[in-house]
C-alpha cells in the first residue's frame, strides 16, 4: 500500500490558489474516527452479528420450554434476520439524512431494549415477535457502523478500519455458537436460555453511552427523501425471497411458498426499473444505480454472495450435524469449531499488512485455502463418518477458517474503497444488505437441503454435498477476484 506523507502547507500557496482555503476549511471540518470511537462502533457492529447465530444452540432448549414446535423456532431464527435483511438500506439512508450517530445510538438503545424483550418473553409468538424487532434494530444499528467508519476516516486508516470490521463479523459467527452453548449449558442464575439474549443488555447500553463521547456525527452533504416506492418493493422482493426459503420446509411447501418464489423475480425487476427511472429523474433512489456502477463495489458484490452464502449455510450445517449426528452437546458442538476461529483470527491479523503487499492476490489466496479446508472436510467425512470426531475435523476446519479470513477482511475493504463518503451510508447499506441477505441465503438453502437429504443419504453424504457446493463457490471467488484491480486502497 502506497504510503501518503504528510507535509506542511505553503502559505503563499493556499493564500493565493483560487479554492484552496474552501478545501482546507473543508478537510479540517471533516469528522474524524479515533481508537475509541473505533472500538465503540465495532461493538455495536459486533452484537448484532453475533445475535444472528447464537440462538441456534439455543433452540432446542426454547422448544422445551415454550413448547414452540418445529415452525415457530424457524420463526425465531428466520425472524430476526428476514427483519435485519430487509430494513438494512433504509437504516443506512436514514443514517445519511439525520446523522449516523443519532441513529446509532439509537439503534444502541432499541437493540438492547429488544434483546431484554426477547430475554423476558412468555411465550413462543411473543418472542417471535421481539426477535423481529431485535432484527429490525439492528438494521438501524450496523448501516452506521460502515457509514461512520467510511465518512470518518481516509487513506490507510481506513483500509485497516474496514479490515477489523470484516474480521469482527467473522470472528462473531464462530463465537456466537460457541457462546450460546456455554450460556445456555451454564443456566445463569436460572435463566437458561434467556441469557443468549439478556446479555446484550448492557453491552448495547455501554455502546449507546460511549458513541455520545467518542464517536463523531457525520451525515449525507444533501439530505435525500426517502425512496418509498423503492424501500417497499426492495423490502416485498427479499421477504418473497427468504420468507418460502427459511420457512418453507418447516410448512410444508405450501402453495403460498411456490407462489412467493415465483413473485420474486417479478418484484426485482421492479425494483430495477423503480430505481433506474429515479435517477434519471434527478431523484435519490435507495439504491443508486450509478453506485453498482463503480466497478470495485461492483465485482466485491459478487464475491460477498456466494462467500456469505456458504459461510452461513456451513455454520448452520455443520451445527446440525455435529449435534444429531454426533450427539455433541452445544458447548462441545460449539468447541468443534474454535480451530475455525483461531485460523479466522490469524488470518485477519495478517490480512491489512498481507493487502497492503499483494492486493487482492490475497483474496485469490484465501479462496484456494478455503477450498482446501472444504476438500479436506469433506474426504475426512466421507472416509470414516462412525469415527468422525472434532479432533478429525479439526484440520479441515482450520484450513477453511484461514481461507476465510483471508476473503472476509479485506472483502468491506474492497467494496467501500471507492464509495464518496457522502454516499457512505446508503454504501454500506447495500454491502450490509448483501452480506445479511447472502448469510440468510446460505443457512436457508444449505440448511434445506442438507435436512432434506439426509434421512435418504445419511448424515454424512449430505454433509460432504453441502460441503462440495460450497467447494464451487470457492472456486466462483477465485475467478471473481482474478477480476479486481491489483492494489486495494
Amino acid at each position: 500500500m502506497t504510503q501518503q506523507l504528510a507535509v506542511a502547507p505553503d502559505p503563499v500557496r493556499t493564500a493565493t490558489t483560487p479554492g484552496a482555503a474552501t478545501a482546507t476549511a473543508a478537510r479540517s471540518a471533516a469528522p474524524s474516527l479515533g481508537t475509541a470511537g473505533l472500538v465503540t462502533v465495532l461493538l455495536g457492529a459486533f452484537l448484532p452479528m453475533l445475535d444472528f447465530f447464537i440462538v441456534n444452540v439455543a433452540l432446542p432448549t426454547i422448544d422445551h420450554d415454550l413448547a414452540a414446535g418445529p415452525a415457530v423456532l424457524e420463526l425465531v431464527a428466520a425472524g430476526y434476520g428476514i427483519a435485519f435483511a430487509v430494513l438494512l438500506v433504509l437504516g443506512g439512508r436514514l443514517g445519511d439524512i439525520f446523522g449516523r450517530r443519532r441513529l446509532f445510538v439509537v439503534g444502541a438503545a432499541t437493540f438492547a431494549l429488544t434483546s431484554l424483550a426477547c430475554g423476558l418473553a412468555p411465550g413462543a409468538w411473543t418472542l417471535v415477535a421481539a426477535r423481529a424487532a431485535q432484527g429490525a434494530s439492528a438494521a438501524l444499528l450496523i448501516p452506521q457502523v460502515l457509514g461512520t467508519i467510511t465518512a470518518a476516516t481516509d487513506g490507510a486508516r481506513r483500509g485497516r478500519a474496514l479490515s477489523i470490521y470484516g474480521a469482527v463479523g467473522g470472528i462473531s459467527v464462530v463465537i456466537g455458537q460457541v457462546l450460546g452453548g456455554m450460556l445456555v449449558a451454564a443456566d445463569l442464575f436460572g435463566t437458561g436460555w434467556r441469557s443468549v439474549f439478556l446479555l446484550n443488555v448492557p453491552f448495547a447500553l455501554l455502546a449507546l453511552v460511549l458513541a455520545v463521547r467518542y464517536v463523531p456525527e457525520s451525515r449525507a452533504t444533501q439530505a435525500a427523501q426517502v425512496d418509498v416506492p423503492g424501500t417497499v418493493l426492495l423490502t416485498a422482493s427479499l421477504l418473497a425471497l427468504l420468507v418460502p426459503l427459511m420457512e418453507g420446509r418447516a410448512a410444508g411447501w405450501p402453495l403460498w411458498s411456490w407462489v412467493l418464489l415465483g413473485l420474486f423475480p417479478v418484484l426485482a425487476a421492479a425494483f430495477v426499473l423503480v430505481e433506474r427511472r429515479a435517477e434519471q429523474r434527478g431523484a435519490t433512489p435507495l439504491v443508486p444505480p450509478s453506485l453498482l456502477r463503480i466497478p470495485e463495489m461492483r465485482r466485491g458484490l459478487g464475491i460477498a454472495l456466494p462467500y456469505f452464502a456458504g459461510f452461513g449455510g456451513f455454520m448452520f450445517v455443520i451445527a446440525v450435524a455435529l449435534q444429531q449426528g454426533l450427539h455433541l452437546g452445544p458447548v462441545a458442538a460449539g468447541w468443534a469449531l474454535v480451530p475455525m476461529a483461531v485460523g479466522y483470527f490469524t488470518a485477519s491479523l495478517s490480512g491489512p499488512r498481507l493487502i497492503g503487499r499483494y492486493g487482492s492476490r490475497v483474496l485469490s489466496a484465501g479462496a484456494v485455502i478455503q477450498a482446501a479446508g472444504l476438500a479436506t472436510l469433506a474426504v475426512t467425512v466421507l472416509a470414516d463418518w462412525s469415527h468422525f470426531s472434532p479432533l478429525r475435523m479439526a484440520p479441515g476446519v482450520a484450513l477453511a477458517g484461514i481461507g476465510q479470513g483471508l476473503i472476509g477482511t479485506p472483502l468491506f475493504r474492497v467494496v467501500l474503497a471507492k464509495v464518496p463518503a457522502a454516499r457512505a451510508g446508503v454504501g454500506s447499506g447495500v454491502l450490509a444488505t448483501g452480506q445479511q441477505s447472502s448469510l440468510a441465503l446460505g443457512v436457508a438453502t444449505l440448511g434445506t437441503l442438507y435436512l432434506s437429504l439426509s434421512p435418504s443419504l445419511g448424515m454424512d453424504r449430505a454433509l460432504a454435498l453441502c460441503l462440495g457446493l460450497q467447494l464451487i463457490g470457492s472456486f466462483v471467488i477465485l475467478y471473481l477476484t482474478t477480476r479486481l484491480p491489483r492494489s486495494i486502497g
